[in-house]
């Protein structure tokens, strides 16, 4: 199976192997084997320290071009090298893991502090609450997986495993419809609304002013686009909300 590894504090060694009972090893700049992957990153100088293939990069011991050929079918270093980074694990060593880990989880944590309230107070948590509670509820940061991604999954299990009291916080948005499908569209729209800060009824227009659950965005821009054929329209006002009382 491919492989990376980290030989240096900027340097990851890519592995793949074993094939026909070798491993073979490119060493890439930190971070971009994940940009090449992704497209981010096209140019291949910007990916590799050293433009070549090894069976053992801490050593400097360069692959054969005849164990390349039988490997890989060629020995065109360029395409052995995409080859590798295609199909490589990243290898780290345990301290830049630990470091890698830790800081991925205070990135996570800052995010669901971001999102988040305490029910009660409607206000927002320290960051350093919401590592203890993720290590109360036991909650297992992936490494292969980017911060963002994993925030929903968090939240959802400080709510059910720890005992940190902890809610999205709302969404303040505008509805705004022809009258007609205002009424139409009433109870549909404003169904799970928090609360309702201010709403009117004009000639033409119908309009209302919401605290909502984030989740319920795209649900009432769902109805909107099915129902109204255009005519309305949904727009975030505040993202993080509080519902004052």
């Amino acid at each position: 199976m491919p492989q990376i590894q980290q030989p240096s504090n900027q340097i990851r060694r890519a592995n793949i192997g074993p094939r026909r009972g070798k491993r073979f090893e490119i060493a890439c700049y930190k971070n971009k084997v994940q940009e090449w992957r992704t497209g981010v990153e096209t140019n291949l100088d910007d990916v590799l320290q050293i433009s070549n293939v090894f069976v053992n990069v801490s050593k400097g011991e360069v692959a054969k071009s005849g164990d390349l050929q039988k490997s890989f079918g060629t020995t065109e270093i360029a395409d052995v090298v995409k080859e590798i980074l295609k199909k490589g694990e990243v290898q780290v060593g345990e301290k830049e893991r630990d470091h890698d880990l830790t800081a991925l989880r205070k990135e996570i944590a800052t995010l669901v502090a971001e999102k988040c309230v305490e029910p009660a107070t409607q206000r927002p948590y320290p960051v350093g609450m919401i590592e203890k509670a993720m290590a109360e509820a036991g909650f297992s940061v992936k490494q292969n997986k980017t911060a963002k991604s994993q925030v929903s999954e968090c939240i959802k299990q400080l709510q059910s495993d720890s005992n940190l009291p902890i809610q999205r916080a709302r969404m303040r948005v505008r509805v705004s419809t022809p009258t007609a499908e205002g009424k139409r569209l009433r109870e549909k729209i404003t169904e799970g609304a928090e609360k309702i800060e201010d709403e009117e009824t004009g000639q033409d227009d119908w309009e209302v002013i919401m605290l909502i659950d984030p989740g319920r965005f795209r649900v009432i821009n769902e109805i909107l686009q099915k129902e109204c054929k255009g005519r309305g329209r949904i727009e975030t006002m505040t993202f993080s909300a509080t519902a004052n009382t």
